[in-house]
């Protein structure tokens, strides 16, 4: 029988990041999987996600040639293409991840796991082994990590079908692009959807149970982007809820209620369900163990410690924010602290959220109005894309960057952003946060021209009545 020092299930982007950093620190690592080296994010989330939605940005650049004095005639997308090119590249990322395991001698188990006691893994065979990857059997371990992510919520009546009813799985490889698509939910996965999709020329009409679009974000931001991306073409229906479904042959009528109680009818080819993800908690022998869950969601402390000794869980299937980043993390941190380290436990409001699609969206701490209920005096600064030199020359003038400041000790509260590649900038004020930076050490911070990110220098100024360009 196998022993490890640690074992983890699942090979997604905690998995994968603890199981390297264990390795890196002499211990000896298992990583158990039974269907997507390197889990959700390399092969169903957010790499080829992104790889389609560079498609449909270049599409749109090219549609709007002219804005930039050049021509393009009779642009047209190739659906086949564009999900070629998509999972071609989640192969590659996949594969990535098992040659950097192997690199640092992590043993790869094939299989469905489960823990039948302290210390203990069963893993039975499934189908589908890679090359090089050992057989299921019985192995111990003095830690076991969960690490097995989440899959798609689905709601009574909103079931997905492979068909009509989609979810990000089959939203990623159609075999056509829909006439008319309904997309269910404006979190990050059914936002970028629906810009997807609209880009490329299908009619999107999101519905929203919440009061805002990307209901998560601060809700000036939220209602900026509702306003561009009603601009772009889409319909977006929000305090309203698909009441239910009737299906035909190739299209389905939605009936969806509205917030005044009146009922409207929606026909769409196809319907998206993004109504947030659950955790894999099933089959794993928790509930035998005793391992605490809450609200489909192992519950852990900022360092990924169960309830149950030896028992840990990372990433998703530990609660939110569900996001790739937060799992690797989480995995430095769990690994490290099982090692013996000194470390810091996950301050969640210090992870940033990211939604690709146009304009995109960042943020990271709080909201406003989450700011002004925790009790803080604030003082906010907004600037404009108008304003910065860089943007107008990308032809991207539509965006704002809004910073959130304790009043009383100049602490950079919350940072939230919408515009050309802002999830590339957010890590600027990410980093701030973590070094407990105040607006005085941000003003003096020299910033690059010509860039978009001066609009974050500029934010800061405006929070204290000295922006120099608006």
């Amino acid at each position: 029988m196998s022993q490890y020092d640690i074992l983890i299930i699942g090979s997604g982007p905690g998995g994968y990041v603890a199981a390297i950093r264990a390795a890196q620190l002499g211990l000896k690592v298992g990583v158990v999987e039974r269907a997507y080296v390197g889990g959700i994010c390399p092969n169903w989330g957010c790499i080829p996600a992104k790889a389609l939605l560079r498609s449909s940005e270049i599409f749109h650049y090219i549609e709007h040639a002219a804005d930039y004095g050049l021509k393009a005639e009779k642009p047209g997308a190739d659906v086949a293409a564009i999900v070629k090119r998509s999972r071609g590249i989640a192969q590659q990322m996949s594969q990535g991840v098992g040659f950097l395991l192997k690199k640092n001698k992590v043993d790869l188990i094939w299989g469905e796991a489960s823990i039948t006691a302290p210390g203990k893994v069963k893993v039975k065979a499934v189908d589908g082994a890679p090359k090089g990857w050992l057989p299921a059997g019985d192995f111990e371990a003095k830690h076991i990590i969960v690490a097995t992510g989440a899959r798609p919520r689905v709601l009574p009546g909103l079931e997905p079908d492979k068909k009509l009813v989609w979810t990000y799985f089959e939203s990623m490889v159609p075999e056509a692009l829909p006439k008319r698509l309904l997309v269910v939910g404006s979190g990050a996965i059914g936002i970028e959807f629906a810009s997807f999709y609209r880009a490329l020329g299908s009619e999107v009409t999101v519905v929203e149970v919440m009061s805002q679009v990307m209901p998560v974000e601060d809700h000036e931001i939220a209602d900026l982007a509702r306003k561009r991306f009603e601009k772009a073409g889409m319909k977006i229906l929000l305090e309203a809820k698909v009441a239910s479904l009737k299906k035909g042959a190739n299209e389905v009528t939605a009936t969806v209620e509205l917030k005044d109680g009146s009922k409207q009818q929606i026909t769409a080819d196809r319907v998206i369900s993004a109504v947030g993800v659950v955790g894999n908690v099933e089959n794993l022998g928790l509930e035998a163990l005793g391992v605490k869950i809450e609200r489909g969601t192992i519950v852990t402390d900022g360092l990924g410690r169960t309830n149950v000794p030896g028992i840990y869980a990372i990433g998703d299937v530990a609660g939110p924010p569900m996001l790739a980043h937060k799992a690797e993390h989480e995995g430095t941190l769990c690994v490290e602290a099982i090692a013996g380290h000194h470390v810091h436990p996950m301050d969640k409001l210090q992870i940033p959220g990211c939604t690709y699609c146009h304009p995109q969206v960042a943020s990271v701490g709080l909201t406003e109005k989450k700011a002004k209920d925790a009790g803080f005096e604030l003082k906010i600064g907004r600037f404009p894309f108008i304003g910065n030199g860089k943007a107008v020359a990308l032809g991207e003038p539509d965006g704002l960057v809004k910073t959130i400041f304790d009043a009383k000790t100049g602490r950079l509260l919350g940072a939230h952003l919408i515009g050309a590649e802002v999830t590339e900038m957010i890590q600027g004020f990410v980093v701030a946060m973590q070094l407990e930076t105040t607006e005085e050490e941000l003003m003096h911070t020299v910033f690059p021209h010509p860039t978009v990110s001066e609009t974050m220098h500029e934010s800061v100024l405006a929070a204290y009545g000295r922006a120099i360009h608006i």
